[in-house]
């Protein structure tokens, strides 16, 4: 399968700005599982803008019902 880049960039709401996998989300998904982290975009805006990508984050914002 080839990847969308371009596509996957339109939807990346990362803002980690000197991020090389942006737009590669296998790279990235893989990168953030490998450190027991989400990727950006499975975060609302205000708490990917912390860079806390963290699995218990994510999960204390489900449990807040903010996800």
């Amino acid at each position: 399968m080839e990847c969308q880049k371009e596509k996957n960039l339109a939807r990346c709401n990362c803002t980690y700005e000197p991020c090389s996998k942006k737009g590669i989300c296998c790279e990235c998904l893989s990168y953030h599982l490998s450190r027991r982290e989400l990727p950006g975009c499975c975060f609302p805006p205000e708490a990917e803008r912390t860079w806390d990508r963290s699995f218990e984050h994510f999960a204390r914002l489900v449990r807040e019902g903010k996800i």
